[in-house]
């Protein structure tokens, strides 16, 4: 069993990708710059490269450092079974279009609304494990998405302000846009998680070689995608137009930052996860609100955030399976 002080330690370093992600991105699209501003689909590109680099060096580590053995295995799993590592590009793609809708819904929303909204992943995962996984949900599980759909739906309730507006409020055309980003982005994240864990229990390969598979495919895709949509802008000014200090955080906090999750997540249990996503929620609306100030937060805001909240901790109740000893 994990030490109460590492599980808090995981506590940490998830509410701190989750919520320095999300912050990260959003003042990437939104805070003036100097020349042009870095392209979305360039950044889903490089964060590709750096998640298929980091788990070559995981697979590396795990074979002792050993050149020969990496080459083996590498050959053996992605060469030599063409059908397994093909079964990885429908999953791959659909990540691909999530990691660039993830830039726009947040090129459009603020970092809190966003957070909120964003937990609708949770019905759709759960929604897709029963369809696709034969899963069945508990009375409180069902209960918590019943909660989750009412909390999104209060805090995208439409709020008018009294007064003269003191901040710049997004138009409505772009909440709209930004809103239908991260939907989209929540069915395509709840069907993707499905799929990858499908094929995962019913394969015996590492988690990195899959990853590194999935990588592949998506820097196929990403490329495809960047050079479709900004070739133009490309060939004027190239791939890293734009780039400074603060992308190259966003673009490693989203390669690396999936897989320092499933490194500790074996060390925290669902309650421990409910308190990482309520902490980030606040964390994302404190931050919007005072240092962001792109956030006006009203009485329907809280009160949805709150139920978003509680539908966390709620669908996590029954979710504990029983031990099993052959699983770390």
């Amino acid at each position: 069993m994990a030490s109460p002080r590492l599980k808090y330690v995981s506590l940490g370093v998830l509410v701190l990708q989750t919520t320095s992600l999300v912050l990260t991105m959003r003042c990437s699209r939104t805070l003036p710059a100097d020349g042009p501003r870095y392209l979305a689909s360039s950044a889903v590109v490089v964060a590709e490269v750096m998640k298929i680099l980091a788990c070559v060096f995981l697979v590396f580590k795990e074979h002792s450092y050993s050149m020969r053995a990496l080459n083996s295995i590498l050959r053996q799993e992605i060469i030599h079974k063409p059908i397994e590592t093909l079964k990885l590009a429908i999953p791959s793609g659909i990540y691909t279009l999530q990691n660039n809708l993830l830039y726009v819904a947040l090129s459009n929303l603020d970092a809190a609304t966003y957070q909120v909204t964003y937990q609708l992943k949770i019905l759709t995962t759960a929604l897709f494990s029963v369809s696709m996984l034969g899963r069945k949900l508990g009375i409180y599980q069902w209960l918590s998405l019943l909660i989750l759909m009412a909390g999104v739906a209060l805090v995208q309730w439409p709020s008018e302000s009294a007064g003269t507006p003191q901040k710049e409020a997004p138009s409505a055309g772009s909440q709209f846009v930004g809103v239908t980003a991260v939907l989209v982005a929540c069915c395509s994240s709840g069907f993707a998680g499905v799929y990858f864990e499908k094929i995962l229990k019913e394969s015996k390969q590492s988690v990195w070689i899959r990853n590194i598979q999935l990588g592949l495919f998506g820097l196929v895709f990403g490329l495809f995608g960047m050079l479709a949509y900004d070739g133009e802008r490309v060939k004027e000014s190239g791939m890293f137009q734009g780039y400074n200090s603060v992308t190259w955080m966003v673009v490693a906090l989203q390669a690396l930052g999936g897989l320092v999750i499933a490194a500790v997540i074996k060390y925290a249990d669902n309650i421990l996860k409910g308190f990482a996503t309520s902490l980030s929620i606040i964390l994302s609306t404190l931050i919007s609100y005072f240092w962001l100030q792109d956030f006006d937060p009203t009485g329907v805001f809280f009160l949805g955030a709150v139920l978003v909240i509680m539908a966390t901790f709620l669908y996590g109740y029954e979710s504990k399976p029983p031990p099993n000893p052959s699983r770390a």
